[in-house]
């Protein structure tokens, strides 16, 4: 009996962040924090994981927003996941305690 193998390739690259944000939006009016975090975000994970193409789920826009605009999280935690075409989705990371 010939059986053949299969390979599994890591095809994606999956990191977990922490994003600090309060550095950067402590400094911005008050009305602009939330948005602000957004950018400091996707600014992070292009210099981080070399790519352009940022798609955020909507969880972390949600997690940013929760106490509105004027008080975003001091930090957030998320997985990031570049696959091969160089696409990285960012999901909010689940602690498990």
């Amino acid at each position: 009996m010939n059986v053949k193998m299969v390979e599994k390739k890591e095809a994606s690259n999956e990191r977990v962040y922490t994003i600090p944000l309060r550095r950067k939006t402590i400094k911005i009016a008050k009305y602009k924090r939330s948005p602000k975090a957004m950018r400091v975000i996707r600014e992070f994970l292009q210099r981080h994981m070399k790519s352009d193409d940022i798609k955020i789920d909507k969880k972390v826009n949600e997690y940013i927003w929760n106490q509105g605009i004027k008080h975003p999280p001091s930090k957030v935690k998320v997985k990031a996941i570049k696959n091969e075409a160089g696409q990285v989705k960012v999901t909010l990371e689940e602690d498990k305690k």
